[in-house]
């Protein structure tokens, strides 16, 4: 398992767009992909559960990865969070 955290630099936090853009990333892989705010957990490809973490600019997210590509992903991920979010 690979995990990183990351704080939400957007202004409005993971909103709808966003939020649609990182569950067509976490899509694209085999590996399993979950988002971690406070005591809350939700599997990257679930938009309503993403939106539903309710996740704010400055808050801080924990990402796991966990699959037969996950270190690759893990890079992929954090690129894919400090172009977007």
């Amino acid at each position: 398992m690979q995990k990183f955290s990351y704080v939400i630099k957007d202004e409005v936090g993971i909103h709808a767009r966003p939020a649609g853009l990182l569950v067509k990333e976490a899509k694209k892989y085999e590996s399993k992909i979950q988002i971690i705010k406070d005591t809350k957990s939700a599997d990257a490809t679930k938009l309503m559960a993403v939106m539903g973490l309710g996740v704010k600019c400055g808050d801080m997210i924990i990402v796991e990865i966990e699959g037969s590509d996950e270190e690759a992903v893990c890079e992929k991920m954090k690129i894919f969070l400090e172009s977007n979010l």
